[in-house]
């Protein structure tokens, strides 16, 4: 390890920056400037975003930046500038892509490349820049704004907040260069997992944001920003200088929008249809009430989920159903079952949210098969009705998906998000899967506004069964219902037509509008199409229908909209070093605004990292408190040794609580619950060394009593962990255990399954 010196006058520690932060005159992180230009036309958005990097190292570098991106939008265009020369991004194939990036790195060409690992989340890569070097990197996207009640938003991400991670940690190489290892859970764990910076670090990236609003020949009324104070010039909103990329910009537009039906020579269509003037009907509901306790959702985010769950108690009546679930990494319930939404009860769970507060991590999947359970199929009369409030970090998005998402599309489903990074994108996901609605809350102050708004929507919606007439259309985005105070909005490719008629049942009755086609010189709709489209079957990719890989890029390539199945590439024909970059960074990310960031120094008891291979590597941050003498004593092990925590950075899952604690039932799990872990028990089992075999099983041995304590008990793993516990005796057939443990292993996971490949491509 080469060790440089470094002279006390260059490089003066910074006081009360946080530990480690030090100041110098060029600064050491490869991000200097994030700079956003958005033209907001109607219900559409424009947007351009520069990111300047540059190499301050003396040797050639590639600089990794993780950052976020609107759910909804599409990107369609890439470019990379340096040393004056422009070169264009080339949408392939996502393995191609990253082909020809390493080829060109190899050859000593810069290069770069744009990757996105999640609907909001994106990577961008860019190598070979020569010590000194400045590079810009252009992405060019559309966004659609929601519109809600009179107004639309204008929502821009500028942090990836720090996610859960659970799983067990998969051997190998990880995918990516974030913090925390891959699992069998979020196999691509170190790609949404940047480091963290610590507070107050005295270099910031410099970030500019304009927005210049079009209203389209409409009536704009207001404009207001809710997270950021800014400025006004004519029709040009801007940010101030010196804010920091900690938190989301949202711009309030207030104006009547109308139905109307869009069409483009291309083929493509718009569709958006006002709420009629009607009465929501009422029918009884069965309601799941999911709030989230974890550590993400510590200060003012957790006073504003109790108000919120609070206020959505209060909208129940004498003829509803319901049940509250608090979870962090466990599940606690405000009574057992559905009980009636009397007085006496609703006070109950009044008084049991009163008394939440955060810790833990985001555990979100087993929640939510218990509110699925406990909903069953409700009977016809019964709307049942699944309510989560969360901040909506974490990693597993695709296995949540993959497990509840055929149950979710049966129910209705709304979800309350609290943050001001908020994962939107994946909260969207689960709301659309239930035909429901995502209210977003960023602040305190606007709670008030969504919860009015919550509570006019969380019942039935004002028409269901929807169907188009009228029109020769293929590949319409979801339909879904109309809410109040919520338009209509679709898009699809149509052959032939120029008006549709909607069609629907309003209180059981039907319902239908005629709405006439005008024809729109809009480039930005085949691409918002071509985006909802690629957004829908991914999501059924999630859920299981891998055929639909395929189809997936050929949408993306023809319409020049990237996916997680392709990337953006950007190769210069000069070469400009004599090899691959001698040195990588990946740009640590800014401490989300409002989340209460913990102290001390990072750590991992011996109990979670015995479990962990290969060793995790460390945030910039301090872990949360783990809690341990609960897991010492004989509780649930943590779901994902290693993983990475509720605060941010790698935090091992909290024990699940609940174990030998007075006044608190045991809990009991699941053989399928623990299937997972088991597997990769096996795969590893099954790749050990002779030589440190006898070792590796004793620490087998009591991995899968702490399983087997956690599924309440299970004689057939307690018994080949006692086994296993013996293997370093003298008279032990360590051959012999090893295949013993291989064949009960292989019993309780089902056989041998071979394993499913990663869509990402991750080899």
């Amino acid at each position: 390890m080469k060790i440089t010196s470094l002279e006390p006058s260059r490089c003066v520690p910074v006081p009360d920056a946080g530990f480690g932060a030090l100041r110098t005159e060029r600064g050491n992180l490869p991000l200097e400037s994030v700079d956003v230009k958005a033209d907001i036309s109607g219900l559409v958005a424009g947007v351009e975003v520069t990111q300047g990097f540059r190499n301050p190292f003396d040797v050639t570098l590639e600089a990794t930046y993780v950052f976020p991106l609107p759910a909804r939008a599409a990107v369609t265009g890439f470019r990379m500038e340096a040393d004056d020369r422009v070169i264009e991004g080339v949408l392939k194939e996502r393995g191609q892509a990253r082909a020809d990036y390493d080829q060109a790195l190899r050859e000593g060409r810069r290069a770069a490349i744009a990757e996105e690992d999640r609907p909001d989340v994106f990577t961008i890569r860019v190598g070979n820049l020569v010590p000194g070097e400045k590079v810009l990197v252009r992405l060019t996207l559309s966004q659609p704004l929601p519109y809600e009640d009179g107004a639309a938003t204008f929502r821009f991400p500028l942090v990836v907040a720090p996610r859960y991670i659970p799983g067990t940690p998969l051997d190998g190489p990880p995918a990516g260069d974030g913090v925390a290892p891959d699992t069998d859970a979020v196999p691509d764990a170190s790609r949404i997992t940047p480091p963290v910076l610590l507070p107050g670090f005295p270099n910031p990236v410099a970030l500019s944001l304009r927005a210049t609003v079009d209203a389209a020949g409409l009536d704009l009324r207001e404009l207001a920003s809710s997270l950021h104070v800014v400025q006004e010039e004519g029709d040009t909103v801007s940010l101030h200088p010196g804010e920091r990329l900690d938190r989301d910009f949202i711009l309030r537009l207030t104006f009547e929008a109308s139905t109307a039906l869009q069409l483009t020579e291309e083929g493509a269509f718009a569709l958006t249809v006002m709420p009629p003037a009607l009465e929501s009907p009422r029918a009884p509901r069965d309601l799941v009430l999911l709030l989230d306790r974890s550590g993400s959702m510590s200060g003012w985010k957790m006073v504003a989920a109790r108000r919120a769950a609070a206020r959505i108690v209060d909208t129940l009546t004498a003829h509803d159903r319901f049940a509250v679930l608090t979870f962090d990494s466990e599940v606690e319930r405000a009574f057992d079952g559905l009980a009636e939404a009397s007085d006496r009860n609703r006070y109950r769970a009044v008084e049991h949210l009163a008394r939440v507060d955060a810790r833990g991590g985001t555990e979100l999947l087993d929640p939510m098969l218990q509110a699925i359970a406990l909903l069953g199929d409700g009977g016809a009369s019964r709307e049942r009705v699944l309510v989560l409030v969360t901040d909506g970090q974490v990693g597993n998005e695709d296995q949540i998906l993959e497990r509840t998402g055929g149950a979710l599309s049966a129910m209705r489903v709304h979800v309350v998000g609290i943050d001001r990074a908020v994962n939107a994108g994946f909260l969207g996901r689960l709301a659309g899967l239930g035909a429901g609605r995502c209210e977003l809350v960023e602040s305190e102050d606007r709670l008030d506004a969504a919860m009015e708004q919550i509570h006019r929507r969380i019942g039935a919606p004002l028409v269901t069964d929807l169907s188009l007439k009228g029109l020769d259309a293929a590949d319409v985005t979801h339909l879904g219902s109309i809410f109040p105070g919520v338009p209509l909005r679709v898009y699809g490719r149509r052959r032939s037509g120029d008006a549709v008629t909607v069609h629907g049942l309003a209180a059981g009755a039907p319902w239908e509008q005629h709405v006439t086609g005008t024809l729109v010189d809009n480039p930005a709709l085949p691409a918002l199409w071509a985006r909802a489209r690629l957004r829908e079957l991914e999501d059924r990719y999630a859920m299981g229908e891998h055929a639909l890989e395929a189809e997936i890029v050929r949408i993306s390539l023809e319409y020049g909209v990237l996916c997680r199945f392709t990337a953006y590439v950007a190769v210069d024909t000069r070469q400009v070093a004599g090899g691959e970059p001698e040195h990588r960074v990946i740009q640590p990310v800014e401490s989300p605004s409002g989340w209460e960031m913990p102290s001390g120094p990072p750590m991992m008891p011996r109990a979670f990292a015995a479990m962990a291979s290969p060793p995790p590597r460390m945030a910039v941050f301090a872990a949360d408190d783990l809690d341990v003498p609960d897991f010492l004593a004989g509780g649930a092990p943590p779901a994902a040794p290693g993983g990475g925590g509720s605060a941010g950075g790698i935090v091992p899952p909290r024990p699940a609580r609940g174990f030998g604690r007075p006044g608190r039932a045991r809990v009991t799990h699941g053989l399928d619950s623990v299937v997972p872990q088991l597997r990769a028990e096996l795969e590893r089992l099954r790749s050990v060394a002779a030589a440190g075999l006898a070792v590796y099983l004793v620490d087998l041995g009591s991995r899968l009593e702490a399983l087997a304590s956690y599924l309440g008990g299970h004689a057939e793993l307690q018994a080949l962990a006692r086994e296993l516990q013996t293997a370093e005796l003298a008279s032990a057939d360590v051959p012999g255990l090893r295949a013993r443990a291989i064949e009960v292993l292989t019993s309780l996971t089902g056989g041998d399954q071979e394993p499913r490949r990663a869509f990402w491509k991750r080899s």
